[in-house]
Parts: structure tokens; sequence; C-alpha cells
């Protein structure tokens, strides 16, 4: 019967030739691969399909454009009232600046 560092350096052969030969055949796929995009002359999309943003963006159609509520009297700018308050209405009452509908 084999020793224990008998078992461990078979076992440790046996993972370099494992590694080896994983490394032989992805290099192999790899070849492959690159043949036929060249053969069929085939784009990243073709093979993985549209990206998640492309996808995102198809699914949810251009943004529609919010609607202004505020608006400066001085100036005329707009805001709609989402993301960060513009300069000429931070420090003021928002109400004062509503668009009347």
């Amino acid at each position: 019967m084999a020793t224990l560092q008998e078992l461990i350096a078979q076992k440790e052969a046996l993972e370099k030739q494992i590694q080896e030969q994983r490394q032989n055949e992805l290099t192999e796929a790899v070849s492959k691969v690159r043949a036929l995009i060249a053969e069929y002359g085939l784009t990243q999309e073709d093979i993985f399909g549209s990206t998640r943003a492309a996808k995102r963006e198809k699914a949810d159609g251009p943004k529609a454009k919010v609607a202004a509520k505020y608006r400066d009297p001085v100036s005329g700018k707009e805001w709609s009232g989402r993301g960060l308050a513009p300069k000429w209405l931070q420090g003021k009452e928002k109400s004062q600046f509503l668009i009347q509908q």
C-alpha cells in the first residue's frame, strides 16, 4: 500500500496534469471560436445579444421630459422639482415660484 507522502505526490502530479490539459483545451476552444467569428463575420452582439443597457433602453423607450413645476420670474428658468434645487430657488419658499396650471 502507498504511503501518505506517495499519495500526496500522485495527487499533485494529477492536479498539474489536469491544469495542463484544461489550458490546452481552452486554447483549442478559443482558436475554434476565433476561426468561426472570422469565417462568418460575427459581432459581439451576434454572439451574446445586446447589452443590458441597450435592452433597458428598448424596454423603457425614450424618457419623457417631466413638466416644470417652478419658474424663476427674473430669469425665466424652470425646474421640475426633481433632483437638486437650482440656486435661484435655494433658501426661498418653493410655493412662491409654483407655475399655475
